[in-house]
């Protein structure tokens, strides 16, 4: 199973299915425009493994280096997903050990996430992969 490092627009199109599977609110006509202008302007990286024929992404990753006053240089991992026919095969866990990889390379010394409560199965691998539980995440809804 290859993993590859989304920079196309050819690339991101083959991930589109799964990005919009797992993250419902975007828009499928702006999807691959933004995902670009992210990789271009934002230091967004998205990491893809493709499916057995190659015609799309069966599983990704979104992902970013950002340096904090907390952390100090870190890879936060926005997004983890593999599409439900793909599950089971340890897509997920190869792009989190890809991830783990590019923090060592660039001698990063933490890499976190958020997951939401109910995905007791994505714990589990993140509890197995050396997470932890560090802290709680807060959000405030702003009406703008």
């Amino acid at each position: 199973m290859e993993i590859i490092n989304v920079q196309t627009i050819a690339e991101i199109e083959l991930a589109k299915e799964a990005i919009l599977q797992f993250r419902t609110n975007l828009e499928p006509d702006r999807v691959v425009q933004q995902v670009l202008e992210m990789i271009t302007n934002g230091g967004f990286q998205l990491a893809c493994i493709l499916s057995d024929d190659g015609s799309k992404g069966a599983a990704f990753a979104g992902f970013r280096n950002i340096d904090m006053l907390r952390t100090g240089k870190m890879i936060y991992i926005d997004d983890l997903f593999t599409l439900p026919e793909y599950r089971g095969r340890g897509y997920a866990g190869k792009l989190l050990d890809y991830v783990d990889q590019l923090a060592v390379q660039k001698n990063i010394k933490s890499v976190h996430l958020d997951s939401g409560f109910p995905l007791h199965p994505a714990h589990r691998l993140y509890l197995s992969k050396g997470y932890f539980l560090a802290c709680h995440h807060f959000t405030k809804m702003m009406e703008v």
